[in-house]
């Protein structure tokens, strides 16, 4: 695809108006009211460990990040226009998203719903699904494909290419400030959290995409105020969402646990010997012979110990070392016992 030219930039520019409107008329948020959904039992922890399973269901499809988006939207919307019971809260989550793959993915990608059932590990019956399906089409109106953040992350992402052509090549390079697969990471991350829930998937998609600009970029406002400008948003209201994004993707970051850094004591080291039984010392006499016989008796030995592994007449670990002191002579059972890690201390 081809980010150079007015003409590319002014069909992007459409592509952002005519899903800016249709966000304007479709997009409905959940009400938080008494710590639960308004309307319903549904805690925000438990919406937010439903919207993680819908990312890992969605994976599971292999379905594209477009679908687990739209799924996400479709459940919003019906948490926000119906009561709803926790209890139904798993099947409306998982319908939500079997909708959104019928509307985004391929015929040959969907899978019928008894084996998406199987796969998800549900206990619902097809009966059930279907009739949640004429529930939300229903309560809808038949209107489920709205603009979400993922389709205004590409979105963005394609104007500030085609708007500065020399970005093109930085993306081509994937330097991380020009990946739209890590944004749109972000944002599947931020879809879980209830405290993004009252802003537009618009805003949230610009929210995410300036705070990697300002880590990466000096220049970085004057990217900003374009798009800004063209996704018509409010600077307040898109402030106090850059704000929510920054701590909630910080808070991630920090739950995430560290990769310690080992050290290997060689010192602490100690062979573990075990008394050896006679039927031992008799196989390390008779191979002792064998190899006075030169290299032939090597290879009659190796044969030995390879047929005495394989009908457990002796111990894999049994072999000879030879060196200083207590090392000398057979070793059956001695083993180099792992030593207990230990971190490094800064």
């Amino acid at each position: 695809m081809k980010y150079c030219g007015s003409e590319e930039n002014q069909r992007l520019e459409r592509l952002l108006r005519d899903n800016l409107a249709r966000e304007m008329r479709l997009w409905k948020a959940p009400v938080l009211k008494g710590g639960c959904i308004q309307g319903s039992d549904i805690a925000p922890s438990l919406y937010q460990e439903m919207v993680i399973w819908l990312r890992e269901m969605s994976e599971t499809f292999k379905f594209c990040s477009e679908t687990f988006a739209l799924g996400v939207c479709v459940l919003n919307r019906l948490l926000a226009t119906v009561k709803a019971q926790s209890k139904y809260l798993k099947c409306m989550a998982i319908t939500s998203l079997i909708l959104a793959a019928k509307i985004n993915e391929e015929d040959e990608v969907i899978a019928s719903v008894k084996d998406l059932l199987a796969q998800s590990g549900c206990n619902f019956s097809t009966a059930e699904i279907l009739r949640m399906e004429r529930i939300i089409l229903d309560k809808l109106h038949w209107d489920l494909y709205t603009a979400t953040p993922v389709d205004f992350v590409h979105i963005f992402h394609s104007l500030l290419v085609s708007a500065r052509p020399h970005l093109a090549l930085a993306a081509a390079q994937k330097r991380p400030c020009f990946q739209a697969s890590l944004w749109t990471r972000q944002v599947q991350h931020c879809m879980a959290c209830h405290q993004l829930w009252q802003f537009k998937g618009s805003t949230l998609a610009l929210a995410i995409i300036t705070l990697e600009l300002e880590r990466l970029m000096p220049d970085w406002f004057s990217f900003f105020s374009d798009l800004l400008r063209k996704a018509q948003i409010e600077s307040t209201e898109f402030i106090c969402c850059r704000e929510t994004v920054d701590e909630y993707l910080s808070s991630l970051e920090l739950s995430l646990p560290t990769n310690a850094v080992y050290i290997l004591h060689t010192t602490d080291l100690k062979l573990r010997a075990y008394e050896d039984s006679g039927e031992t010392d008799r196989r390390r006499g008779d191979r002792a012979r064998k190899r006075k016989g030169g290299n032939h008796g090597l290879e009659v030995d190796d044969f030995y110990d390879g047929f005495g592994c394989l009908y457990n007449e002796v111990s894999p670990m049994e072999v000879e070392v030879s060196g200083p002191g207590d090392l000398k002579g057979p070793l059956q059972a001695k083993v180099l016992p792992c030593p207990p890690l230990q971190p490094l201390l800064r």
